[in-house]
């Protein structure tokens, strides 16, 4: 079984500072969670400094995309919007100061939305999949990019013991609706990308076969993103706690990307970088970064990078 490439409907997508051609190129998203009580990092980025800092180191890592929220989807008590928009705002201003990645916003507040982008925001990331309708208004007003994620419950609450007939299938419905409703609110398709909300109102087997069969999630037509990064989902699979997920959240990104996703969501970013770049070699969509090894007379090893000729960093994609 090789690598599905999903038929793209738009391939190409302009964001607000950057170009990226999804049939060649697997975005790595980084993540800044601004809140005291983000699930992996303990709040470790809650200082205004540190979220700047984070996300800058992340650019300097490679990442094409850095995701900027202010509220956890876990459960827990609301935080009022004027309070939501004082942690990510600051934040995006900075960063756009200082790179032209993408950035985003993880929000599903109309209000804040409507903040992030002015502040420079290219895509509202909106992990309750449009819960509110007007959030698809914003969106469309401010030109920006939108994610639509599936999840059932209703934003910071408690959804217990989600069932579901067919996972996948009731995954892509749902998104399927949620284009629906955006393209209705005036939303550019070009401006639409889907996520099946690994973990979201969801157990572990659940998003194993999520992640199994990415494939037809990707089919929709729209580039999709498989938020996995240290996720409950592979602590259970390996028995591993948060800080030793690493190695199941690179298999787990790269098993998505193999099956179509085109942008993957990730907390190491520099580990991450390296392995979307390599299936996008192994693809053709770039060159390796040099060539030395069984290339002359003397078979020499492919150590620490010479200085030998090196080859395009990218190439055009195959058709």
């Amino acid at each position: 079984m090789g690598m599905f490439e999903p038929r793209l409907l738009h391939p190409v997508h302009e964001f607000g500072h950057r170009t990226v051609d999804f049939s060649r190129r697997i975005a790595v998203m980084a993540i800044v969670n601004r809140t005291p009580d983000s699930f992996y990092d303990s709040g470790s980025t809650f200082g205004l400094h540190e979220a700047v800092g984070a996300a800058l180191r992340a650019v300097g890592a490679g990442a094409d995309w850095v995701d900027i929220g202010g509220v956890p989807f876990a459960p827990g008590p609301a935080l009022p919007a004027a309070a939501e928009a004082e942690r990510v705002v600051p934040v995006i201003e900075a960063v756009r100061a200082e790179s032209d990645v993408v950035i985003s916003a993880d929000t599903f507040l109309p209000a804040v939305a409507e903040a992030a982008i002015e502040a420079g925001a290219d895509v509202i990331n909106d992990t309750t999949g449009l819960a509110d309708p007007d959030l698809a208004r914003v969106v469309a007003d401010g030109g920006v990019h939108v994610v639509l994620t599936h999840s059932l419950a209703r934003p910071r609450t408690v959804y217990p013991r989600p069932r579901y007939g067919d996972v996948v299938a009731e995954v892509v419905d749902f998104l399927r609706r949620r284009v629906d409703t955006a393209l209705a609110a005036g939303v550019a398709p070009e401006k639409i990308i889907v996520d099946p909300g690994h973990d979201l109102n969801k157990n572990t087997l659940h998003t194993l076969e999520v992640t199994r069969r990415f494939d037809e999630v990707a089919g929709l037509g729209y580039p999709a993103l498989a938020a996995v990064s240290n996720k409950d989902f592979i602590g259970e699979a390996l028995d591993v706690s948060k800080r030793e997920r690493t190695a199941g959240s690179l298999a787990a990104a790269a098993m998505c990307a193999m099956n179509g996703a085109r942008i993957v969501r990730m907390h190491g970013v520099e580990e991450s970088v390296q392995a979307m770049r390599l299936i996008e070699a192994a693809m053709g969509w770039r060159e390796p970064a040099y060539l030395r090894h069984n290339m002359g007379e003397v078979n020499e090893p492919a150590a620490d990078p010479p200085s030998p000729v090196r080859a395009p960093r990218v190439r055009e994609a195959r058709r």
